[in-house]
């Protein structure tokens, strides 16, 4: 069974070292990807290899609504043999050893490298070029070991998370809109209700944006990476001009500014403000109604203020906007094609 979207990127298409590989619903695998035998991904789930390699071993699993991904001309994606990564979870450029658990809703940051035999439990965060010891159950926001792993918890952890992604199912598909040319929706993301996209902006594979009450207002040149997932109840969201929301970033109704960057597997409480430039730390969480002050690095859970934005971070929020704009230039004519 292949994915629903397999994309090339850059002329390279996806491979698969052999069948069986199961692919769930709204599945998708882009550009340079190989994938080992008997392979499982969940419903939702992305593989994006563009701009770099990613390398997958042999009995992958990958749950639900997760995200595998490189950082363009820096750094690979590689997972060994017999890893399992739950739902909602981010393995983003960086390196995964053989037999390893990685839990839902975990994100693994760049130039990080988990050794084999690893637990990662649910809600961790590896900061980058962190290491994770062979044989360690490891948590935290940043992930560090805990304790030996016992006998037979991998295994058992595993088939738990594996039981939970065979019995997940991914939404139906969502509403038809008439997109502007100018804006790149992908075709495995779900748009429903009063969702407003302003010429440049991008809403990537396997988003889910559901505008129950209140609208979604998504400015220009704003980025939604994959498996995002915005959610309204009340007032509505509005995300602003030149904003970037990392993979599998969770937001309700509230405002997030313009010239933002919200990292990877952030979680923004409803009524969140998010004031002009601001960075939020990947894995970060923030309280209901919480306000974000212009100009800082904020992090934590629940966010805090860290430090005073400074030009390089500004520089790399500012390359990141332009990149999406591009993939999403990119990714139009792909799916056009």
């Amino acid at each position: 069974m292949t994915p629903d979207l397999l994309l090339p990127f850059d002329d390279t298409e996806p491979t698969f070292a052999a069948r069986p590989v199961w692919c769930g619903r709204g599945s998708a695998v882009i550009g340079r990807a190989s994938i080992g035998t008997q392979a499982w991904l969940g419903d939702e789930s992305v593989i994006r290899a563009d701009g770099h390699d990613v390398v997958v071993g042999d009995r992958f699993w990958l749950g639900a609504r997760s995200t595998l991904h490189i950082a363009a001309e820096m750094y690979p994606c590689i997972v060994g043999d017999r890893v399992t990564v739950g739902r909602d979870a981010v393995v983003h450029a960086c390196t995964v050893g053989d037999d390893c658990v990685i839990e839902d809703a975990c994100v693994v940051l760049d130039g990080s490298l988990i050794e084999d035999g690893v637990l990662l439990e649910a809600g961790s965060t590896v900061f980058p070029r962190t290491t994770l010891p062979a044989g360690f159950v490891c948590a935290g926001s940043p992930a560090r070991p805990l304790r030996p792993l016992a006998p037979s918890e991998l295994a058992d952890r595993a088939e738990r998370l594996r039981e939970a992604a065979a019995s997940d199912q991914a939404s139906g598909p969502g509403d038809d809109f008439a997109i502007d040319p100018a804006v790149f929706v992908a075709r495995t993301a779900r748009l429903r209700g009063r969702v407003a996209l302003a010429p440049g902006a991008s809403v990537f594979f396997s988003c889910t944006l559901e505008a129950g009450l209140g609208p979604i207002v998504i400015g220009p040149n704003v980025n939604v990476q994959d498996n995002c997932a915005l959610h309204t109840r009340a007032d509505g969201l509005v995300i602003e001009r030149d904003t970037t929301l990392g993979h599998n970033v969770t937001a309700a109704d509230g405002r997030i500014g313009p010239g933002c960057l919200i990292g990877m597997g952030a979680r923004l409480g409803p009524g969140t403000v998010v004031e002009a430039d601001v960075l939020l730390a990947a894995g970060s969480a923030t309280d209901p109604g919480q306000v974000l002050d212009s100009g800082w690095l904020w992090g934590g859970r629940p966010a805090r203020a860290l430090s005073r934005l400074d030009g390089d971070r500004r520089a790399m929020m500012a390359r990141t906007v332009a990149s999406y704009a591009a993939y999403g230039r990119a990714y139009r004519k792909l799916q056009a094609s």
